[in-house]
């Protein structure tokens, strides 16, 4: 049988597709692509976060939330039961109003008392916490948000105790464990840096507004 012959290509072009290859791979690791079903949210999103937060809402940090919560489907529950696509768990939904009367009748699987709640939440935490910056702030009320309010109450106090500063939740609080489980801390260490690190960018790439940690 006659062998098949390939073309060779010159170094330089081999150089050039190699590099080009990294560079799509590289890209496709760090901007996340935004599902196709968020589109329909973002009008509904920016009304609430704008009523809650006011005009300078960080709308793409809440946008990040969302995707890290449930992917933008409304239908989604958690092995856990938590549900829709704010990813309530069903005591929470029913305790918010009482906490937010403006959040009206819980409704976990209806898109537009999800995101309300989201944002109504978010802004509950928001004033519950202290930082240095408005970054580091989100990214303990995010941490709230996953976790508890007292979990991170406990390990600020923990982090204060430790000579750590109790203001900064990078590099700091975020290094301390107050006694949850290892698995339960991976999960709550990894859900801010996710949303304000890696998803948050791309929203705003994506011209969904402006976020807590970027310009």
């Amino acid at each position: 049988m006659k062998a098949r012959s390939y073309p060779v290509l010159p170094p330089c072009m081999g150089c050039c597709l190699l590099l080009l290859a990294l560079m799509w791979t590289a890209a496709a690791h760090s901007a996340p692509s935004i599902p196709t079903q968020a589109i329909q949210y973002r009008s509904q999103l920016m009304r609430e976060a704008r009523a809650q937060w006011g005009l300078s809402a960080p709308t793409a940090t809440f946008a990040a939330q969302v995707h890290q919560e449930s992917g933008w489907n409304a239908d989604a529950v958690s092995p856990v039961g938590a549900q829709g696509l704010a990813q309530f768990m069903p005591s929470t939904a029913r305790w918010l109003p009482t906490a937010a009367p403006d959040t009206g009748k819980p409704l976990p699987f209806n898109p537009g008392w999800a995101l309300r709640a989201l944002v109504t939440y978010d802004r509950w935490l928001w004033q519950r916490v202290q930082a240095v910056t408005p970054c580091d702030r989100m990214a303990m009320t995010l941490a709230a948000y996953n976790g508890g309010l007292g979990w991170v109450q406990r390990d600020a106090r923990l982090a204060a105790a430790r000579g750590l500063d109790a203001r900064r939740w990078w590099d700091n609080v975020e290094t301390v464990n107050a006694g949850r489980a290892a698995n339960a801390k991976r999960e709550n260490r990894g859900y801010p840096r996710r949303i304000l690190l890696t998803l948050e960018p791309a929203y705003m790439a994506a011209g969904w507004g402006g976020g807590m940690c970027h310009e």
